[in-house]
């Protein structure tokens, strides 16, 4: 499969992320999920690997690479743990993505570089209470006073808030008391005015720091828009559906490193006899695992690939983060049984990425969205 959408540069990114992951990750995965620490080392070893800048351009510092390039590295990292995985995905997809698409020259030299070397972590800031699946529902608010902004508002469930140093967020903004649309905006989170409320105790990527926002009479200045309220609900949705490739291949390296585990146990554990994957039961299990997650790796990769081709893949992105996370949750489910009861204590991995499965199927867009977007796209071809 992978030769579809391989060249030597992909080969050579997941090479290294794989032993990155082997040899890094895995070491200190169950003890990261355990404590909830934030993977700070491992944070700073992707930025010199250059996997926290994968696809910045090399003029900013970054690796320059493509979307197939970080769909690979995603799934290599989401194999070995999920935490570290998304903590790299949102930095980059989330964190970074609005900057480069969308800042101007002046804002990409400031910001970027620090973002690629991975000595500055980056969160973006979308969601609200009310404001969740309904984005356009955003009450976040940015008035226009002189030159400056006076924003008020909060945002919920951000990932990397309490650790980023660069925040990039959505707000209405308003001018002469009037709401001329939505736009992005880029501000450090050391911001008087911005606060940054206690880690949320989730119960999957615990090692991933996941926070609420709060703007209070928060002043920033007119520079710190990224691009304008006109576009600026095109400039998010745009990030949001390159995002949901990031959450494709995380799904997809969930559901790989579960079934590696489930396969691997298959081996090992016997019964009656015979090793338990030798009964049709087992067997037929793995043999659909395997199918699903195939599948969900061509949805994934044909959406990067159709990016990396300037193609729209709003429709195609959808499938490929619906697709892959029910995948991941199903593989991870069925992994718990192929373990039978030692699938459910925690000294099984197999625990741990049944926990971490659940939020794919929820962030970057519900599998309720997803539906949406794809039965919109299919029902605008037909009307060509």
């Amino acid at each position: 499969m992978n030769k579809l959408f391989f060249n030597q540069d992909h080969y050579m990114i997941q090479d290294m992320c794989r032993d990155f992951a082997q040899n890094e990750i895995v070491p200190v995965a169950r003890e990261l999920d355990k404590t909830g620490a934030f993977p700070k080392e491992l944070v700073k070893k992707m930025g010199e690997l250059g996997i926290m800048g994968i696809n910045v351009p090399e003029k900013y510092g970054g690796a320059g690479l493509d979307m197939v390039s970080f769909a690979t590295a995603i799934i290599e990292l989401a194999r070995a743990d999920a935490s570290v995985a998304i903590t790299m995905a949102a930095h980059t997809s989330l964190g970074t993505l609005p900057v480069l698409l969308f800042g101007n020259e002046r804002q990409r030299e400031k910001y970027l570089p620090g973002l690629a070397s991975g000595k500055t972590l980056g969160a973006f800031g979308l969601t609200e209470p009310q404001a969740g699946s309904d984005a356009g529902a955003t009450k976040t608010k940015a008035e226009l006073k002189g030159d400056e902004f006076i924003v008020n508002g909060g945002k919920i469930f951000i990932t990397n808030a309490g650790e980023a140093e660069v925040l990039s967020f959505t707000s209405q903004v308003y001018e002469d008391g009037k709401k001329i649309g939505i736009a992005a905006f880029i501000i450090p989170t050391n911001t008087p005015g911005l606060e940054i409320g206690e880690k949320e105790k989730k119960m999957g990527w615990k090692a991933s720091d996941t926070r609420q926002l709060f703007f209070n009479d928060m002043k920033i200045s007119k520079d710190s828009m990224l691009g304008s309220p006109a576009d600026g609900f095109k400039t998010f949705m745009k990030t949001l559906t390159s995002g949901r490739v990031s959450i494709g291949a995380l799904s997809v390296g969930t559901a790989q490193g579960a079934y590696e585990k489930a396969l691997a146990y298959s081996i090992e554990r016997e019964a009656f006899g015979r090793q338990i994957n030798k009964f049709q039961s087992i067997g037929f299990t793995l043999a659909d695992m395997a199918t699903k997650i195939e599948a969900s790796k061509l949805l994934v990769y044909n959406a990067a690939w159709m990016k990396d081709n300037n193609l729209d893949i709003t429709k195609e992105a959808a499938m490929a983060k619906l697709f892959a996370s029910e995948t991941a949750m199903e593989v991870t489910s069925d992994a718990i049984q192929v373990h039978g009861g030692y699938g459910y204590v925690k000294d099984y991995d197999v625990e741990r990425y049944f926990r971490d499965a659940k939020i794919l199927e929820i962030g970057e867009g519900t599998s309720e969205i997803q539906r949406l977007i794809i039965s919109r796209a299919i029902l605008k071809e037909l009307q060509l």
